[in-house]
């Protein structure tokens, strides 16, 4: 079959062109299209028969996956309980905020408990893994380390060694010399992430792929990458703050979304086994423009600081800075407590921020953003033993949302002894909590700041 020439693809989605365009007609994206050597397409036709695949009904059992623990509770967590064998999993994250060094610490832990681990890096020298691994105290554990970029090479030596986990950092570094293109680009990144991910499924050896991210935060190269492998993990946090999160937005084999909370120290990364507590540490008591939300991060629920800061704005258009939620959602909000609540936010400048570093997506800190952006307005503190939680309708109405007794329980547990959620919330026993439900905005606005 004749080569194919060199042709454009997008960066994107891998959708390929014969030449360049703005916009990728496929995806959407503007400014994705690079020129590449693209992968064979295939043969036209299919002229031998395949064999018949078995099939099985719905009614069929089987057992579950095996999973090996590897003794950090974090870690296990967010893979649904432990490793299982022939999955492959995606870690991304910023240059620098740990990756390599959680990996490191994950394979030495797996090797002290029995399994076969090898860690190749195509980005460090052996010698420089071998510094880490003496400044996190691990150079006793069994670990094959190697340095190496051809794909060829690396499958090579896996087929060897038989090893129960690899950790290739990074798929960005790694090369096959059956495509003709540079390290790093669409096509090599979507061959090499195929080839490994068919070795583990073939051999049952479970690959954790590193992967670096752009700067929207999203794994760089194909999207398709993120479809090829069971378990997607993102690894966050602020340079500034000592703790690092790491979220699990698709798993196969367990729950998405769930998190698990580490804190980095000189000796390493350090899993904390409360992470309500450490984010709320360092709250100081009635503050104006504090709120504590009561959120679930998966299936833990996690109670954060939402920071507000409203002051006079010297700007023709106010500002609006946003740190750890969407912005998008906070224009919402401030849309309604102007509309519903007659409470304006022009010529304001607004700053929000959830402290330490957590990210929040789920609409439930809605009420809890609210009550920050009201109390730094007005000056007024939010009693320091409440927390909020509860979704804003576009009407000012307060939504109930899900998993409300898991809320209540960890406030409780953490010594909050008041709750102000939306009506008709499913509250169970609420453990002694005082309980203030609210209907709508303008119903919370004027019991707690005495207007509406």
């Amino acid at each position: 079959m004749a080569k194919a020439p060199n042709s454009f693809s997008c960066t994107a989605c891998g959708a390929a062109y014969t030449k360049w365009a703005g916009k990728c007609e496929a995806c959407g994206a503007w400014n994705s299209i690079v020129e590449e050597a693209p992968m064979s397409t295939g043969p036209k036709a299919l002229k031998a028969k395949g064999r018949t695949i078995q099939l099985t009904d719905l009614a069929t059992e089987e057992d579950p996956p095996p999973r090996a623990s590897s003794g950090i509770g974090e870690l296990d967590r967010v893979l649904g309980g432990g490793l299982v064998p022939a999955s492959a999993i995606l870690v991304g994250g910023d240059p620098g905020i740990g990756k390599s060094t959680l990996l490191l610490q994950a394979a030495a832990s797996f090797a002290n408990k029995g399994l076969k681990c090898l860690y190749i890096s195509g980005e460090e020298a052996p010698a420089q893994v071998r510094m880490r691994a003496q400044r996190l105290g691990l150079t006793q554990a069994p670990v094959g380390l190697g340095a190496e970029t051809s794909l060829r090479d690396i499958l090579t030596t896996l087929e060897a060694e038989r090893p129960a986990l690899a950790i290739i950092d990074s798929i960005q570094t790694m090369w096959l010399d059956t495509v003709e293109a540079a390290p790093g680009s669409v096509s090599q990144v979507r061959a090499a992430a195929h080839e490994l991910v068919s070795f583990a499924k073939r051999k049952g050896v479970a690959i954790v792929i590193v992967g670096h991210v752009t700067k929207e935060g999203a794994i760089a190269g194909p999207r398709v990458l993120e479809h090829m492998v069971d378990t997607v993990l993102y690894f966050e946090g602020e340079r500034g703050h000592q703790f690092r999160i790491l979220r699990a937005v698709k798993n196969r084999f367990g729950p998405a979304d769930e998190i698990g909370v580490f804190e980095m120290t000189g000796d390493g990364l350090v899993e904390v086994l409360n992470p309500s507590a450490l984010f709320l540490s360092d709250r100081e008591s009635a503050t104006p423009g504090s709120a504590v939300f009561a959120g679930i991060e998966g299936t833990r629920p996690v109670l954060t600081e939402i920071q507000a800061l409203v002051a006079p704005s010297t700007l023709g258009t106010p500002r609006r800075t946003v740190v750890g939620l969407d912005s998008g959602r906070l224009s919402t909000i401030l849309a309604v407590l102007e509309a519903r609540c007659g409470i304006p936010f022009t010529g304001l400048d607004v700053f929000l921020n959830v402290a330490g570093g957590m990210r929040v997506s789920e609409p439930a800190a809605d009420l809890a953003v609210a009550a920050a952006l009201l109390s730094a307005r007005e000056d007024v503190a939010i009693p320091p033993d409440m927390v909020l939680f509860g979704e804003i309708s576009l009407s000012g109405a307060l939504r109930p949302v899900g998993q409300t007794e898991n809320r209540l329980k960890e406030a409780a547990k953490l010594g909050f002894s008041q709750a102000t959620l939306p009506s008709r919330s499913k509250t169970g026993a609420a453990d002694g909590m005082r309980l203030r439900q609210m209907a709508d905005l303008t119903a919370f606005v004027g019991e707690m700041f005495g207007a509406g």
